[in-house]
């Protein structure tokens, strides 16, 4: 059950809302990586509604080491396990397959790696990804690709792609039969198809053009952010969009800063995930709307202020810098679940803002005059 229904547009920006199963998204929209099941600072799902969270994104590859997604299956699912009630999308492993996996073996019938955790040999293709995400249970699974490195020879990018399609009928054939059988726990579970190529202007409207007559609930745009120059990305999106069916939701996987974002919604993309606002907050770097700040210096040891006063999050209306820099200073943990907290409200608001500025038709307003605050480091 799935529906995506485009609402406005200005320009090539985009306001939409996307019902699932789960829980209607407001979209534009950020969806909160909590890789394992839990956002890296000590958040939980609970703590996820204050923030204005819509989506929760957790990892099929890590979540299939630990704890292994048979239990989480015999625990309820996702939702049951985490607590988390709202859309929970699973990426499909095959990112964390190409970028942690030391030995790797590609093959038509998937991959054989080798465990980062203890080295242990798996094997994942399109079924195995699928059946995984199956017994996760959650709203959206991603399809599995193969993530190439930037820059990529040609002749193979081209091979990959091709492999991909593959993979991606298999994984559409096998999601099929997974929902029909009689234990699934989510019988609705949406696929959604990657878009790869490179930054080959030609091979990504080609895979874009083979995937959308596959008629999916969603498509997504992959091997991004990864190496490439940023002038680079915004124009892949600029090349691909014309050629992703408008009335299905659009994914840029894994990206990115808030001017990313910003740029991206200009270029008419609807979902965005990375783990940017949880790392950065980890290391004591916070977004505002004048630019990102390190709680770490010391003109802030005085400081009263909150981290941003325009900001109504939890963390700005009860703490200040000084203390969020005493915090990181003394190794306490809960200067990184206040940093995190704050970067994810951020990010929430941020999107929030976006779809309030295309519902009154100033996005381009907004964009004028945000987008050098929201580049800038303070």
């Amino acid at each position: 059950m799935s529906e995506f229904t485009l609402i406005k547009k200005e320009g090539n920006a985009r306001r939409g809302t996307f019902k699932t199963v789960h829980g209607t998204v407001q979209t534009p929209a950020f969806m909160n990586v909590a890789t394992c099941g839990a956002i890296k600072g000590a958040v939980s799902a609970l703590d996820l509604k204050e923030i204005k969270c819509q989506v929760q994104l957790c990892n099929t590859y890590h979540l299939h080491l630990r704890p292994g997604d048979e239990n989480v299956k015999r625990l309820g699912g996702l939702h049951k396990f985490t607590r988390w009630d709202g859309p929970i999308l699973t990426d499909s492993g095959g990112f964390q397959v190409f970028s942690l996996a030391k030995l790797r073996n590609i093959k038509e019938e998937g991959v054989t790696f080798a465990s980062h955790i203890d080295g242990h040999k798996i094997f994942m293709g399109p079924e195995e990804s699928m059946r995984i995400q199956s017994n996760l249970g959650s709203t959206i699974a991603m399809a599995f690709d193969e993530c190439i490195e930037n820059p990529a020879e040609y002749d193979y990018t081209k091979r990959s792609c091709d492999r991909t399609y593959r993979w991606l009928v298999r994984c559409k054939k096998e999601m099929d039969r997974l929902c029909g059988l009689d234990d699934t726990i989510n019988k609705d579970q949406l696929l959604f198809g990657i878009n790869q190529g490179s930054t080959y202007k030609d091979l990504r409207i080609e895979h874009m053009k083979k995937i959308a007559g596959l008629d999916l609930p969603g498509y997504a745009i992959g091997g991004l952010a990864v190496g490439e120059e940023v002038g680079q990305m915004y124009e892949t999106i600029e090349n691909v969009e014309p050629f992703m069916p408008e009335d299905r939701p659009r994914y840029l996987m894994g990206v990115g800063t808030p001017a990313n974002i910003v740029e991206a919604v200009r270029r008419g993309v609807d979902l965005f995930d990375c783990v940017m606002p949880s790392r950065n907050a980890r290391h004591a770097h916070v977004f505002t709307f004048d630019g990102c700040r390190n709680m770490l210096n010391a003109k802030y040891a005085l400081d009263t202020s909150p981290i941003d006063p325009r900001c109504s999050c939890p963390v700005c209306k009860s703490f200040t810098r000084a203390y969020i820099r005493h915090l990181f200073k003394s190794g306490e943990m809960l200067g990184m679940r206040l940093a995190v907290l704050h970067n994810l409200y951020f990010y929430n608001n941020l999107m929030e803002k976006i779809r309030e500025a295309l519902n009154n038709g100033r996005f381009e307003d907004f964009y004028r005059e945000n987008i050098e605050g929201l580049s800038r480091r303070i």
